[in-house]
């Protein structure tokens, strides 16, 4: 095997974190570990969570690109860690380990929904990615995505998509605008990986610094403009017309879904994304699709095992049920891990959401649209669409959402019956329990 490139941390120009670009957050390191389409093997996730606790705090993290996170890494930590990637088959280019970002509708192929089967495409999609040396150019932030046609992934934001339209006919969508041409299933990845070399050239002839696609000057129009001077790559003219926007798709929910071969795929949520040891290793199995919404779709289970399983993971307080207070709730870092953040925002959402019960909140269950849970301003993590803004302010917290906010302190029974008036207020709500709102 070749050996490995020199250990690179992240420079200012692009500071998204990789597997050799390593991000110094308050807690230690940061390793951000791409997995093209959310699939590992069980050997795969053994290797994860082995160098979690050899090497960082013993936790493996879920990001909402379907992607995973290691924390607490030491100094130097970066070069073992990359070696056990490379063995396990997590890390097949260094050069383009930080763009390898796919995001794949998780149940395709299985549950009967969608047109297609896009699952033999996601290792194609990777290596023929890798294969291309241009592409190691692209921002860490960029995101191409593999739909089979029910629209799961694309409320994402992909840069670059195709969703399929029929069996064997999939649509090209660029920043989330349909591009007016289609391929069949051979041609697809040919098709998005055209389009992102279009969008580097587009790029360099704007003299842009763009990471994302939507950031160039009519990026989109521009860089169809240059597939269709490429010429046979751009498949056959597409006039049908198609919607230019998605809606955020819903998490998929909880529990047991019966795949068409009659076995069992089961939906586990993972609270706030965080895994320790113990969840962890309960996971484990012969294969894991980590999907968009931090949650894991454990495979081909055969019906006596759902029932076992379910018992074991509720107990260790992961997500079994769509009932489950925590099933929309996200939040930052927080503290300790970010050194901008006021709060622990991680402990205090378990708090309120799981915890209080009785209370106000623990009797609705889940809130419409989601909670999101912030240490500072900034809102990192933020997914899009209605949510319900929990941000600390160093004295307490404030809610808001839409046009209503309020700030209260940070004792869960405060929070709770905030967050209850939040869900049920009328329009223009607007009151201050402490200091000013915003």
């Amino acid at each position: 095997m070749p050996s490995l490139p020199a250990v690179r941390r992240a420079d200012p120009q692009d500071s998204c974190p990789g597997a050799l670009r390593i991000h110094q957050a308050a807690d230690g390191g940061l390793a951000r570990v791409r997995v093209p389409g959310g699939t590992l093997t069980g050997r795969q996730w053994q290797v994860l969570l082995a160098a979690a606790q050899e090497l960082g705090n013993g936790q493996l993290e879920l990001t909402s690109r379907g992607n995973l996170q290691l924390r607490g890494l030491g100094p130097g930590d970066e070069v073992p860690l990359a070696g056990q990637l490379r063995d396990a088959g997590l890390l097949p280019s260094p050069t383009h380990e930080r763009v390898r970002n796919l995001l794949a509708s998780p149940l395709s192929g299985r549950d009967g929904g969608g047109l297609l089967d896009i699952r033999p495409l996601i290792a194609e999609f990777d290596a023929a990615l890798c294969a291309r040396p241009a592409l190691a150019e692209l921002s860490g932030r960029f995101l191409f995505a593999l739909d089979d046609g029910r629209a799961d992934v694309l409320a994402g934001g992909p840069d670059i998509a195709v969703t399929a339209s029929a069996p064997d006919s999939l649509r090209l969508l660029l920043a989330g605008q349909y591009a007016g041409v289609r391929v069949s299933r051979d041609r697809a990845i040919e098709l998005m990986l055209a389009a992102a070399e279009a969008f580097l050239a587009e790029r360099q002839a704007q003299g842009a610094n763009a990471w994302r696609l939507a950031e160039l000057s009519d990026g989109p129009a521009r860089v169809a403009s240059r597939l269709r001077v490429a010429g046979p790559v751009t498949g056959r003219s597409d006039a049908d017309p198609r919607p230019t926007a998605h809606p955020a798709a819903s998490p998929l929910p909880p529990g047991p879904i019966r795949q068409r071969d009659g076995a069992t795929a089961l939906v586990i949520g993972i609270p706030l994304g965080g895994l320790d040891a113990a969840k962890a290793t309960a996971l484990t199995r012969p294969q894991l699709i980590l999907t968009p919404w931090r949650s894991i779709v454990l495979p081909d289970l055969g019906t006596d095992e759902v029932t076992d399983l379910l018992t074991a993971y509720a107990e260790l307080g992961m997500i079994t049920d769509g009932a489950d207070p925590l099933r929309d709730v996200t939040a930052c870092t927080g503290r300790p891990g970010c050194a901008s953040a006021l709060s622990d925002v991680r402990a205090d959402a378990i708090a309120v959401h799981r915890s209080a019960a009785p209370g106000p909140l623990a009797d609705r269950g889940p809130l419409a649209g989601g909670v999101h849970w912030s240490g500072c301003a900034r809102r990192c993590g933020r997914p899009a669409g209605t949510v319900t803004d929990v941000i600390a302010t160093g004295s307490g917290y404030e809610v808001s959402s839409a046009d209503r906010a309020v700030e209260v302190g940070s004792a869960p029974a405060e929070l709770a019956a905030a967050l209850a008036i939040r869900s049920s207020a009328p329009a223009g709500y607007h009151r201050t329990a402490t200091a000013g709102a915003r």
